[in-house]
């Protein structure tokens, strides 16, 4: 037993339960490896923003590299089905065997939910069976399919039938079953579901609790009670006594980690290895990095996504990836796909305190693995932050060096 763990420690328990110490494959990425990354993410978010990529296809390739794609669209199709879509930390893909472990959320939609959808869900009741009787008539169906549905985007310009979709997912009447670009296509879950998974019984809520816990503590490795809570956005009355079981069990050992005001769980059986030698680009809602005030204390590294913040009030940029290297986040990219123009363009780079030398090299190299995964044809700079003009200078020597006939 650990009482006290030291920073760069906590680090690397972290790295290794997110699968960052595991050596990226030599061949062909299969559908073991997607398992082997879900095994320790138990979850991929899902978000709309394709500036470079959808959000839920970069953490395998920030862990396994260059795959194909069409992996993951194959693991949400009906016939390969692996996973299923439903709300967790925010929108996610989910492991098939999670299902049951969330029926207390879908149960509990009239509270759990939204209060704006919640509401909806109240005063719409009518209206809502009548979209569901849609989906068993019509399903697989998309929100569009339905005459008038067309809203101005964002929770604040949904339509009525989007918002009834909507209300119909979080209840877990009606699912994900495959998807038209970026669309959902909903049907029935006993329709799109192995049946095994859909008749599975059903757990206590305390019991499904507990097990959501126990995954959030393998994919944190060591955390504080906070962060193992919001791993699936559990409330404080949800976690009540389960942290305590899982410590009286021995699945949790209590630990104090350097420079955390809190304490801490380390799970009992997470890797400490004595290096990771990892480097990734990693998406905004990486589960390393999307619970911001645990980015904060492990790494030093305060990130926050500025989508939704006017340009000229920008720190970093529209869609900032962070650089990992090693056993730290050393730097962030404003990064975009410019797929029509062939090029894969860096807006803005700048480095961290803790950056080293070989820090604009190094993700030189991760940029060029990126190019070739997005198929773009080439990497363009703007010498903008404080470590875009060494980036830029060295795609510039690289172009210079490069024949004509070969990818610059």
């Amino acid at each position: 037993m650990k009482e006290k763990l030291s920073l760069p420690t906590a680090r690397r328990i972290a790295l290794a339960a997110q699968g960052f110490a595991d050596p990226r494959p030599s061949g062909a990425v299969t559908r073991r490896h997607l398992q082997r990354v879900l095994g320790r993410t138990g979850l991929l978010q899902i978000d709309s923003v394709s500036a470079v990529v959808r959000a839920h296809y970069m953490p395998l390739y920030s862990r396994l590299g260059p795959y194909p794609m069409a992996l993951l669209d194959d693991a949400m199709q009906p016939k390969k089905r692996m996973l299923f879509e439903y709300w967790a930390h925010e929108a996610s893909l989910l492991p098939l065997e999670t299902f049951p472990l969330l029926r207390w959320r879908m149960e509990r939609a009239d509270t759990e939910m939204y209060s704006g959808l919640a509401k909806f869900g109240r005063e719409q009741a009518p209206y809502i069976e009548g979209i569901y009787r849609q989906v068993v008539d019509r399903g697989p169906i998309a929100a569009s399919d339905i005459e008038g549905a067309k809203g101005s985007g964002g929770w604040w310009g949904w339509s009525l039938e989007k918002r009834a979709f909507e209300w119909l997912f979080w209840a877990g009447r009606i699912t994900t079953h495959s998807r038209r670009g970026f669309e959902r296509l909903y049907d029935l879950p006993e329709r799109v579901l192995p049946a095994d998974i859909y008749n599975s019984p059903a757990l206590r809520a305390e019991d499904a609790h507990r097990e959501l816990l126990r995954i959030s503590a393998q994919a944190h490795g060591v955390a504080t009670g906070t962060c193992l809570r919001d791993y699936f956005r559990l409330s404080p009355d949800d976690m009540k006594g389960r942290l305590e079981e899982l410590v009286e069990m021995g699945e949790l050992i209590p630990v104090r980690v350097e420079g955390w005001n809190r304490q801490a769980y380390l799970h009992a059986e997470a890797r400490i290895p004595r290096k990771v030698q990892a480097r990734a680009l990693l998406a905004p809602f990486d589960p390393l990095v999307f619970e911001r005030t645990r980015a904060e204390q492990l790494f030093d590294f305060r990130y926050r996504i500025e989508i939704y913040t006017p340009a000229d009030k920008r720190q970093y940029g529209y869609y900032v990836l962070p650089f990992l290297l090693g056993e730290r986040i050393v730097a962030r990219i404003d990064l975009k796909a410019d797929r029509p123009a062939g090029v894969l363009r860096v807006h803005a780079a700048y480095a961290e305190p803790c950056a080293p030398p070989e820090t604009a090299a190094q993700l030189f190299e991760e940029l060029k693995q990126m190019r070739d995964w997005l198929g773009l044809e080439r990497i363009e700079v703007t010498p903008a932050g404080d470590l875009g003009p060494a980036l830029s200078d060295i795609v510039g020597r690289s172009i210079a060096l490069t024949p004509p006939h070969a990818k610059a």
